[in-house]
């Protein structure tokens, strides 16, 4: 008897399983690349560009970019991005399938974030020296001061 509730268990469980499977995984739609590219671009632009923004508004963040910590810098700033984020990964999803889009910004976008950052904040993160007629606070002399 109880050998018997378990096969019946056991094969209740197999089928059930068997006929969840297609449902899991549809097939991954046919994509046309171009099209894509056209829709994803923009909003991988607009996510970067945020990054890029947020993390130059912050001093802590800025910091951390001059230091050449790109993932840090943008940790603390990132949340700021969301909207963009959203908008990229609900586009991916659309165009790919479901939960494609999570997958891409965590890999494809996030390994190649650092880069990004580099080449569009490295230019305003560089130390430039400004020249000034006026002379340092120590070279002042007291001959030099205004007269009272």
């Amino acid at each position: 008897m109880k050998s018997t509730i378990l096969a019946t268990f056991a094969v209740l469980t197999l089928v059930s399983t068997a006929q969840a499977r297609p449902h899991r995984h549809p097939a991954a739609p046919a994509v046309n690349q171009a099209e894509a590219e056209k829709v994803l671009g923009p909003l991988r632009q607009a996510a970067t560009e945020c990054f890029a923004e947020t993390v130059l508004a912050n001093p802590k963040a800025t910091a951390e970019a001059r230091a050449g910590h790109w993932y840090e810098a943008v940790g603390i700033t990132g949340f700021l991005c969301r909207p963009e984020v959203a908008a990229m990964i609900q586009a991916h999803d659309r165009i790919y399938g479901a939960k494609t889009g999570e997958r891409y910004f965590k890999g494809a976008y996030v390994k190649h974030l650092d880069q990004q950052l580099a080449e569009h904040l490295q230019p305003m993160l560089a130390h430039k020296a400004v020249a000034s007629a006026e002379p340092p606070p120590e070279k002042v002399s007291d001959s030099d001061a205004p007269a009272n």
